[in-house]
């Protein structure tokens, strides 16, 4: 898979967990964008990405053969009725944000995901986040609500927005 000038994308590997966790790491220590108070160890981390990456997809970008975002989609609820659901997220590197990276790395998720036979994409950004909304908004999510005070993290509460993008009409004949 290929998108913007100069980035590579590919589906991730299990060797890619560190470089990924690496990626990740600063969203859970330094911001509220991730709701997790602490980074997952690696074992964590690498079961989450063979997990998603079996059932739903997980796909890296690099640039110049170095990892600097990836993307992936993973249960949006546990319930069968859910099953042709899915939330879906995506951490850039801070040296190449509003680059294009995550919209590459989202319009790619989103080929993977509807083959898989996925219809609907949904994600969660914690307010306010200007350039996550805008993301969303480039790659054809709508608001659908925002949970108020949901998350608390670093002393204070937090609200989220969710968006909402279609990827088919419906799953694919049994």
């Amino acid at each position: 898979m290929s998108g913007a000038a100069s980035l590579r994308l590919r589906a991730a590997t299990e060797a890619d967990a560190t470089t990924l966790l690496a990626i990740y790491a600063p969203y859970v220590e330094r911001s509220v964008v991730s709701f997790e108070t602490e980074v997952p160890d690696i074992g964590e981390f690498a079961a989450r990405l063979r997990k998603y990456a079996a059932q739903w997809a997980w796909l890296v970008a690099e640039r110049d053969e170095r990892i600097v975002g990836y993307a992936y989609g993973s249960p949006h609820r546990e319930r069968a009725a859910y099953r042709w659901s899915t939330e879906t997220s995506a951490y850039v590197d801070a040296s190449v944000q509003r680059q294009g990276v995550g919209r590459a790395l989202y319009l790619a998720l989103f080929e993977v995901l509807t083959a898989k036979g996925y219809c609907q994409a949904f994600a969660g950004m914690t307010l306010p986040n200007d350039a996550s909304m805008a993301l969303h908004r480039s790659v054809g999510f709508e608001p659908v609500g925002v949970f108020r005070a949901i998350g608390y993290k670093f002393g204070a509460w937090h609200d989220v927005a969710w968006v909402q993008r279609r990827l088919r009409d419906g799953p694919p004949p049994a």
